[in-house]
């Protein structure tokens, strides 16, 4: 069977000297292939053809078949790794917690034990008679939540 280390032992070497990051490799049933690659400024289709082909003169068809697909991440997909997350700081972000709550609001920074969002929010304090806009961090660690997701807004 094809391994998801397989894969990725394949491409790692070009993607990484190429300016690209691996964002998630699935082998599905049926060695179904799902490769996920990014970088600062997108993916092209043709690198991602070029990757495929890779793949495919890698892999031996008459021992095992197979059904690859290269892609970028799509618009509105949630975060996998951290690279996306510094990519995006500065940007609106949609977090859905494990314990199912949702908070907007924007990415102001992120490490690997987790990330900052600071989230807008009309509050009415004690003793006052108008809303007042404050600003308040929330902290997150990854294992922390659900999915995190940029906010796209079309003017």
């Amino acid at each position: 069977m094809i391994s998801n280390e397989k894969i990725t032992e394949i491409i790692r070497e070009k993607v990484e000297a190429d300016g690209f990051y691996i964002v998630d490799v699935v082998v599905k049933s049926g060695n179904r292939i799902q490769v996920e690659i990014d970088s600062e400024q997108g993916v092209p289709i043709e690198y991602c053809v070029s990757l495929s082909r890779l793949i495919e003169q890698s892999l031996d068809r008459e021992s095992e078949d197979f059904e690859l697909e290269v892609s970028s991440p799509g618009i509105g997909q949630p975060l996998k790794i951290l690279r996306q997350y510094l990519k995006i700081i500065g940007k609106e972000i949609e977090v859905l917690t494990t314990d199912g709550r949702k908070i907007s609001g924007v990415l102001s920074q992120a490490d690997e034990n987790g990330f900052r969002l600071k989230e807008e929010k009309m509050v009415k304090p004690e003793g006052k008679k108008r809303k007042e806009l404050q600003v308040i961090d929330h902290d997150f660690n990854f294992e922390d939540v659900k999915s995190v997701k940029e906010v796209i807004k079309f003017k």
